[in-house]
């Protein structure tokens, strides 16, 4: 195979090396494009087609269903590590030992108490205030009382600041939760795990000790393990491109907060939700919606089935699905919402038209059914979305900063009005 590429623009031949990634992905590298061609450019809508960067934390191949961290396959994650393991997998490039992942933990512990002045910020939210705004603006508000900028050629620096969110980031999507629900703000345990306090602070209740679930633990540690990163999706390079301008770390969390809001991103599980309560309303018939997503006159859409990169199986909704059931069967809730999600992964799974164009549940249609389960309200599901992805937002900004990438600027192409002629206001 030739390692060029040749572009032929008005009869003139221009060559641009291809890049090969280890996993024989081809690039074409056209950083010089404007240059050699004398003002031309390249448009992607939606950067479908184009590589923002090069990057060795994850790895996915939408048509074969493959997801790897570091080269981990996600099944092997998911089963044999816990997410504190992944995080530092994600962010320092290697599974930790016992000796670094316990030094990793009390570090993060040592970091979990945010400055009493967040909770005035927190008091100024009405309780109407959706809790992804809550925590994007907490989040940024960290760098007010945090106000030295990490310097990134220090290790020592760079570890602190990494521990430091990952040790506050929880506190802060429990007391966002907690403050919609009106309940006294709380701490976790030095005595608890990472994950088990996650689920201590958001559900303590102040007139009883609260117990712990193995199954909901498992259910959670293998959420977000499953979205700890997505390669270079909205929120993901919206991360790196607020720090390619070297922005901090926080203020660069902040606005991968913000991208992932969007229904289109992680407001998906919550979009999954909102359909399964209007299928409820109007009677609970999931034959009736299948058809409905059948037809395509008709403008309802099935949310929750299929995927935006993976044409196959989403390998994470192999995963969550048993986690679901054994959550469900556990609490044996009863909630005819979570009955019409059963009924339709059910008909989806063994219904021609959808198993033939490959529409499957994915990993956003068993997440909402487990966090409704165990009782998370609707509009904290995105929040829980991003506390699942922090480690791998931390690991891109960090590997966008070590690989010292140049500030993003894309090009675009003007279809505005040409040169006009100013005229005065009494001559408009």
């Amino acid at each position: 195979m030739s390692n060029t590429a040749i572009l032929e623009i008005n009869g003139e031949k221009h060559e641009f090396p291809l890049i090969v990634g280890t996993e024989n992905e081809i690039g074409i590298d056209i950083k010089t494009l404007r240059g050699v061609t004398g003002g031309v450019t390249t448009i992607d809508p939606g950067y479908k087609n184009t590589g923002s960067c090069e990057s060795a934390i994850t790895f996915l191949n939408g048509e074969e269903g493959v997801l790897r961290y570091r080269g981990y396959a996600i099944e092997d994650l998911a089963e044999k590590a816990d997410f504190l393991e992944v995080a530092y997998l994600l962010i320092f490039g290697n599974l930790p030992t016992q000796e670094q992942l316990d030094k990793f933990h009390a570090d993060i512990k040592k970091e979990s108490v945010v400055d009493d002045d967040i909770k005035k910020i927190l008091d100024a939210f009405p309780k109407t205030a959706h809790p992804m705004g809550v925590l994007a603006s907490l989040t940024s508000a960290l760098t007010a009382f945090n106000p030295s900028s990490v310097n990134v050629d220090s290790e020592d620096d760079m570890y602190n600041a990494i521990v430091k969110i990952l040790g506050k980031f929880p506190v802060l999507v429990a007391w966002t939760m907690r403050k919609k629900q009106g309940l006294p703000l709380n701490y976790g345990s030095e005595d608890l795990g990472y994950v088990e306090n996650i689920l201590k602070m958001m559900f303590e209740k102040p007139n009883k000790p609260y117990e712990q679930n193995d199954i909901l633990i498992n259910a959670l540690d293998k959420l977000l393990i499953l979205h700890a990163d997505h390669e270079q999706n909205c929120s993901t390079s919206t991360v790196r491109i607020v720090g390619s301008s070297h922005a901090g770390l926080f203020a660069s969390l902040s606005a991968g907060i913000s991208a992932l809001w969007g229904p289109l991103h992680g407001g998906a599980n919550q979009a999954v939700l909102e359909m399964l309560e209007g299928i409820k309303e109007d009677g609970g018939d999931t034959k009736k919606y299948m058809a409905k997503a059948k037809d395509k006159e008709d403008p309802f859409r099935l949310m929750g089935f299929g995927h935006r990169v993976y044409k196959n199986f989403d390998p994470r909704a192999k995963i969550i699905k048993k986690a679901a059931d054994e959550v469900l069967g556990d609490l044996g809730v009863e909630d005819p919402v979570l009955d019409i999600a059963k009924g339709l992964a059910e008909e989806a799974l063994s219904d021609d038209y959808f198993v033939k164009r490959k529409l499957y549940p994915n990993v956003d249609f068993y997440s909402g059914i487990i966090y409704r389960a165990m009782g998370i309200p609707v509009e904290m599901f995105t929040v829980m979305f991003a506390l699942g992805r922090l480690p791998g937002w931390i690991a891109q900004w960090r590997e966008m900063r070590l690989r010292k990438e140049p500030i993003g600027r894309p090009r675009q192409i003007y279809i505005g009005e040409n040169h006009r002629e100013f005229k005065s206001i009494n001559e408009r």
